[in-house]
């Protein structure tokens, strides 16, 4: 499951909603990571931009790997501007055991981190500037990447 919401996720409502979609498939581990918008540099927030057919693919390809694991995994992501302290990522691995969870979100953000088509923006008094010094190219760019 992939969500893109306008704006900053209700990370109690989100978590809620999943663990009562799953609360009955007989998973021993529920493992969430939130990402949340820290204060540095003098921002006010963040904003992203998402290319969502490829961000499908992505979280396609990693809903296999998941299976075969016998696990599921959910994520939220805000699409717009996110202010400080809100959250603007939200992924959660739930698996029949508690070490195939933990490895797996590891593995999931770091390459969520390296390789989904999200563009991260630093709101500095109500503009957007290209948070180019945070960015990493994806595999497969070409001219498309960052540096």
């Amino acid at each position: 499951m992939l969500n893109i919401y306008d704006g900053a996720l209700d990370v109690p409502k989100i978590l809620e909603d999943w663990y009562k979609e799953e609360s009955t498939s007989n998973y021993g581990a529920y493992i969430p990571f939130i990402g949340t918008v820290r204060e540095e540099d003098g921002i006010d927030g963040l904003s992203f931009d998402i290319y969502e057919p490829i961000l499908e693919n992505w979280f396609n390809v990693w809903q296999e790997k998941a299976k075969a694991k016998g696990a599921i995994i959910k994520m939220a992501h805000a699409r717009g501007d996110v202010l400080l302290h809100k959250s603007s990522y939200i992924s959660c691995v739930f698996s029949p055991k508690r070490r195939v969870a933990l490895e797996f979100i590891d593995e999931f953000v770091e390459d969520f981190k390296a390789s989904a088509p999200i563009w991260k923006y630093d709101l500095i008094d109500g503009k957007r500037v290209y948070a180019l010094d945070r960015s990493t190219a994806i595999k497969g760019s070409g001219i498309l990447g960052v540096k």
